[in-house]
């Protein structure tokens, strides 16, 4: 007689751990493979705009040449490759090399001041990859495309840190571009920090890092034409938390709406209520769909002293409070508000703004900036 035996089926909630784990372990090998792809087509396109550029220095220095060969060049490869190679793309890989060939680390040398030798079973690109270097390209193909038409190149460099940095897809890209979030963060901060953001893009070392003026809500689907309330907006960014998130910057998380506390049997709310993890403090934000008044200020005093003496850690910073408004005024914050109170007043608006207009406000600035030095 035969004796079976059954193996007893574990319940759900014990596996939850080892499913997470498997999950994301198949989940990053699968980003990883995705970035492999994603890097050997640009370094492919890198090295085949290389090629191209030493070619056209062998012959004619004039224009109508190089156009030649790349529409020759188009139909051969196409003809050959199949999609992918037409003239306007080679010029992209052709631009690419000229814009990023001084910035892409070098295949080291041996001891002998010599390039290692080549195997006849890699072929170039397989070269590169091996190579021992830190691979300078982190971004897709068509994150490149994109960005090489952004004629400023601290502008352009900005966008390139900050999609590596914080994995912006090309669409969030487009619209962080069309915001833009780099002639936004420029505004608030010296020549010194403009320049920083060319080099390391936004850097958050102190609350003024993360502000923004204005934020720009586009994304919220409310027309500025139509009545809406404060109830209304936080619906919205709610509906929209993980772009808002997006739109207010480095390190935020979520914690809670309409948070309560309570003293002498009163009963306050506060409208959104953030946490920052590289300030390594709670950010406080209010909502007013109308003009700030010192009354708003006030409120938004009472919210963050309740914060810092109730609720934050003692190895936590400060308190943030920032009151997003349709209209402000500076001069009433500053005559309201004490000196390092940590509460900032931001406009938001509806709509994408005018690149042009916050191009022709940088350049305003910088101006009058160098008129004071």
């Amino acid at each position: 007689m035969k004796r079976t035996t059954e193996l007893a089926k574990p319940s759900g909630e014990p596996l939850l751990p080892l499913v997470k784990e498997i999950r994301d372990l198949v989940q990053s090998a699968r980003r990883s493979a995705s970035q492999n792809v994603n890097t050997l087509q640009v370094i492919t396109n890198f090295e085949i705009g290389r090629r191209i550029i030493e070619y056209e220095q062998q012959g004619s220095k004039r224009a109508e040449y190089g156009k030649r060969i790349l529409i020759e060049l188009s139909h051969r490869l196409t003809e050959e490759l199949g999609r992918g190679f037409s003239a306007t793309n080679l010029e992209y890989m052709r631009r690419f090399y000229l814009d990023y060939y001084e910035t892409v680390p070098q295949i080291p040398q041996t001891v002998s001041g010599k390039l290692p030798a080549k195997t006849d079973r890699e072929t170039p690109i397989q070269q590169t990859l091996s190579a021992q270097f830190t691979p300078r390209f982190t971004l897709s193909w068509s994150h490149y495309v994109f960005l090489m038409n952004i004629d400023n190149r601290d502008e352009r460099r900005f966008y390139e840190i900050e999609s590596g940095q914080n994995r912006w897809s090309l669409s969030e890209l487009k619209r962080q571009f069309n915001s833009g979030i780099y002639e936004r963060l420029a505004l608030s901060r010296d020549k010194k920090g403009i320049k920083a953001l060319a080099d390391k893009g936004q850097n958050i070392d102190n609350p003024q890092d993360v502000l923004k003026d204005p934020y720009v809500l586009e994304f919220l689907g409310i027309d500025e034409s139509t009545h809406y309330s404060e109830s209304d907006l936080e619906s919205a960014i709610i509906d929209k938390l993980e772009t808002f998130l997006l739109e207010l910057g480095k390190g935020f998380l979520f914690e809670s709406r309409q948070k309560r506390f309570t003293f002498d049997a009163d009963h306050f709310y506060v409208d959104l209520v953030f946490y920052n993890r590289i300030l390594r403090c709670y950010v406080l934000i209010d909502l007013k769909i109308g003009k700030l008044t010192h009354e708003n200020l006030g409120q938004m005093q009472m919210y963050v002293n309740y914060y810092n003496r109730e609720v934050k850690l003692d190895d936590e910073n400060p308190t943030i409070g920032m009151i997003l408004c349709k209209t402000k005024n500076d001069a009433l914050v500053n005559l309201t508000l004490p000196e390092n109170a940590n509460i900032y007043a931001s406009q938001y608006q509806l709509y994408l703004p005018s690149k042009e207009e916050l191009k022709k406000k940088l350049i305003e600035w910088s101006e009058s900036a160098s008129d004071c030095l």
